[in-house]
């Protein structure tokens, strides 16, 4: 069972990034020891049979590298267009405020390889559903995908089931 300590520590910041969004920072969850592993230990739980964790840019980096190291996988980002070498796989994807691109290393995961996605927070699902647009592209198939906070207003759980209606999507808390 998720405590609600947990979830009373994540923090709401009305009109960022732009007037009329209310974000949901976790950083207060990080910051705490405690609450950082227990943070981990709950989203290990969502892997499946998993070869590899990978986190989206950016509180979906620090959260995989904890939960990788916490199921003994390996870890791989999604990062911004433009923050890594070589070639890359990149996906456009528009979120409550604007527009962005997800990339991701060519030759980084093998085809066939069993992931485990994860990032801090599903609104609209953009960012999920280009994560999840850039592992297929790698040949990788996803076994779940875990966030910690849903926003229940937003459309992203429908959007997402809508474009991947077999792909186990899980969330800690749901606001």
């Amino acid at each position: 069972m998720i405590s609600r300590e947990l979830e009373g520590a994540i923090r709401q910041v009305p009109d960022f990034p732009a007037p009329g969004i209310l974000f949901f920072d976790i950083l207060p969850l990080l910051k705490d020891a405690k609450h950082f592993a227990s943070l981990t230990k709950e989203l290990s739980n969502f892997a499946n049979a998993i070869d590899v964790v990978v986190g989206i840019e950016a509180r979906g980096l620090i959260l995989g590298a904890a939960v990788a190291l916490e199921l003994g996988k390996g870890f791989v980002p999604l990062r911004k267009k433009g923050k890594l070498p070589g070639s890359t796989f990149s996906e456009s994807y528009g979120l409550e405020y604007g527009n962005d691109v997800l990339e991701i290393q060519e030759g980084v995961l093998r085809p066939g390889d069993r992931v485990l996605l994860i990032d801090d927070v599903l609104a609209t699902g953009g960012t999920l559903i280009a994560g999840v647009k850039l592992v297929h592209q790698c040949a990788a198939v996803i076994e779940s995908v875990a966030v910690v906070l849903e926003i229940a207003e937003l459309p992203g759980r429908e959007k997402f089931m809508g474009e991947f209606p077999d792909i186990s999507l899980r969330a800690l808390f749901l606001k």
